[in-house]
């Protein structure tokens, strides 16, 4: 039994180390794992720090580390398409080396997917301490929101810490699309999965690469990739809009025939412009982004590029 442990990396010279320590820890200290063979694979996101220099270090001395650098940050998502496309293991895992994603968890996974005959496992957090108030509520509101306008079963929480067998995997990399959106895609191919909960832990070292800049864009693009619901809403209010302009223009001539004169008032006539200008203003941004996500899938870029590798070396 093989498996494949497969962690992005983006300016993490400091929790690199940390994480392999740690993980040799709990590989030699956990019985069930005395006869399997595992494969760190490490994927450098187009770090500017020592990152890859780490990794380098720690294949020379270690066969079973694994790295793939890019030649640019092509983002997270990129990295854990890489991983799971080299991971050679019969089940690959997927965790973050923050140490945020706890490594007790991946015996549980283990017995899950071996024992107890699920396709995978995957970790959600059901407490968010540590996190700033502000944030912690947008992001409910976010699993939230995609819960009911998706027909993916995304639950709050839900990490990307997950071990998959090969047959999940494979499903997995059979989605080629460019605009990735992993824990989407996790629950879009099915099979059988069970969570498993945990408390929320802060990181052991450096600090987190995820603004709330980025955690906003990342959600839209969750959103755009497994819904179409907002381009209905924008329909809707397109509709609402005729039919209350249509009252209006009714009104408008209405009072013209029975009092003889227009309605006065600027301030009403702009209330109403501004209304209706920005309304078809947040329609055409919608459109746009799906029409956006449309034209970068349709020039079939590669969805990161490597720049060097130890892959080869099996």
């Amino acid at each position: 039994m093989k498996i494949s442990v497969v962690v992005p990396c983006y300016n993490e010279q400091e929790s690199l180390p940390i994480f392999y320590r740690e993980f040799c820890k709990m590989r030699e200290t956990t019985e069930e794992f005395s006869g399997v063979e595992f494969e760190l694979m490490f994927v450098d996101d187009g770090s500017y720090d020592s990152t890859f220099a780490v990794m380098q270090e720690l294949a020379e001395k270690d066969n079973n580390v694994k790295y793939i650098s890019f030649s640019r940050n092509f983002g997270k998502e990129a990295a854990i398409y890489a991983g799971l496309q080299n991971a050679t293991g019969d089940l690959t895992a997927v965790m973050d080396v923050d140490l945020q994603d706890p490594l007790y968890l991946l015996l549980q996974m283990y017995k899950a997917v071996i024992k107890d005959g699920y396709d995978s496992a995957a970790a959600r957090r059901v407490t968010r301490k540590g996190e700033p108030p502000i944030r912690s509520f947008f992001a409910r509101c976010f699993y939230r929101l995609i819960a009911k306008i998706s027909k993916i079963e995304l639950v709050d929480g839900a990490r990307d810490y997950r071990l998959m067998n090969r047959k999940f995997v494979n499903a997995v990399l059979s989605l080629k699309e460019y605009n990735r959106f992993s824990k989407g895609i996790f629950c879009w191919v099915g099979f059988k999965n069970k969570w498993l909960e945990f408390e929320n832990v802060e990181r052991r070292a450096g600090e987190t690469k995820w603004s709330f800049w980025k955690l906003s864009v990342y959600a839209i693009d969750g959103i755009i990739a497994f819904s179409t619901v907002p381009l209905v809403l924008a329909t809707a209010f397109g509709v609402l809009l005729c039919l209350l302009a249509f009252l209006a223009i009714m009104f408008v001539v209405l009072r013209k025939l029975i009092y003889g004169d227009p309605i006065q008032g600027w301030a009403s006539t702009m209330c109403v412009l501004l209304t209706i200008g920005g309304v078809q203003l947040l329609c055409t941004g919608i459109l746009g982004q799906y029409l956006a996500k449309t034209y970068m899938e349709t020039k079939n870029r590669p969805v990161y590029i490597i720049n060097k590798t130890n892959c080869g070396d099996r």
